[in-house]
Parts: C-alpha cells; structure tokens; sequence
C-alpha cells in the first residue's frame, strides 16, 4: 500500500512539473507574412521590403541572427530585444540591377519557441525602357528674326 501511494505521489509530482513546462510560453514571434512578391519591377527599382513581427509571447524575443542565401539580398534587423506585445520589423534590400526571376531566402534564428523561420523575396526583374526623347519640330522656310 505504501509503495502505491508514493508511486501515486512521484506520478502526481511529474505530471506537474511537465504542465508547469508545458504553461511556459517563451518569446513567440508571429509575422504578419512571411513571404514578399515584388511582382514584375524594372532593373533599377527600389528593392526594399520589410518583414514586420511582433512577440506574442511572455518573454523577451532575440534575434541572434538574420542572414540571406546570397549577397544581393541584404537583411538589416533589430539588435535590441523585443519585449512582449511589441511589434518590429525586419528590411530587406535586393539588388535589382540583376535581371530575370527573384526567390531568396532569408533565415531568421532566434531564441523564440519556433527558433528557425524562413522568410522569402520573389518576383520578376524586367530590362528598364529605353527613354525616347521627342523630336523637336521645326517649321520649314521659318526664319527668325531680330527684335
């Protein structure tokens, strides 16, 4: 009987411990997308988006680390912790000098409960439009003359 009632008590005093982990929240980080299209842009565009998120967790959220899968696409985020309930966002420039179909990947790690989360860039780039100048008219047989 004793044995029952302190196997009974240690069943009682794990499953307790592993509730009070399981009510434990942690920085949650929620984007609001997590995916930019661009659409069809001419070479040259502006090639900046932004990532907005915010904590919606208990706990302070840090960003360890926000890096691109190549150079022409450059994240700049928040060094500072976000604080739960606040919002911020993360900017992405891309270059757009280079032609053809974009899809970039951007890794965001940090200490939240889902610590690895893929963001992404796509589009089209398109060759900019050769500017056509108007030719300037000109009357035949008009002389100017002096005032």
């Amino acid at each position: 009987m004793k044995k029952i009632a302190l196997l009974a008590f240690l069943s009682f005093l794990l499953s307790a411990s592993l509730f009070a982990q399981n009510n434990k929240k942690g920085a949650v980080v929620k984007f609001e997308d997590l995916v930019h299209d661009y659409g069809s842009i001419f070479q040259g565009a502006d090639g900046i988006c932004e990532f907005k998120f915010t904590n919606t967790g208990d706990e302070p959220l840090v960003l360890s680390s926000v890096r691109s899968s190549c150079g022409c696409t450059v994240p700049s985020y928040p060094k500072d912790p976000i604080l739960p309930g606040q919002s911020n966002f993360i900017k992405v420039s891309y270059d757009t000098k280079r032609l053809g179909p974009i899809s970039k990947q951007i890794t965001v790690v940090s200490n939240a409960t889902e610590p690895t989360i893929q963001l992404s860039i796509k589009g089209n780039i398109l060759q900019k439009p050769n500017e056509i100048l108007p030719e300037k008219q000109v009357n035949e047989g008009f002389t100017p003359t002096a005032n």
